[in-house]
């Protein structure tokens, strides 16, 4: 029967979970600053279509 927690004696076989484990970590990191920029560009035409009304509601 296979321990609980297995510690493989050749560290070579940690390779494949390492490069696995990089391209997920660089994905999120990609996709965080997809999500980003996307949202600052929302903002960006939300304040165009609506500058006139967030300036009314300033001056009440």
């Amino acid at each position: 029967m296979m321990e609980f927690l297995y510690f493989p004696e050749d560290k070579t076989e940690y390779i494949p979970a390492v490069i696995t484990l990089i391209i997920f970590m660089i994905g999120a990191a990609v996709m965080m600053y997809v999500f980003y920029k996307k949202s600052k560009k929302e903002e960006k035409e939300f304040n165009q279509q609506y500058q006139h009304k967030l300036n009314n509601h300033d001056k009440e």
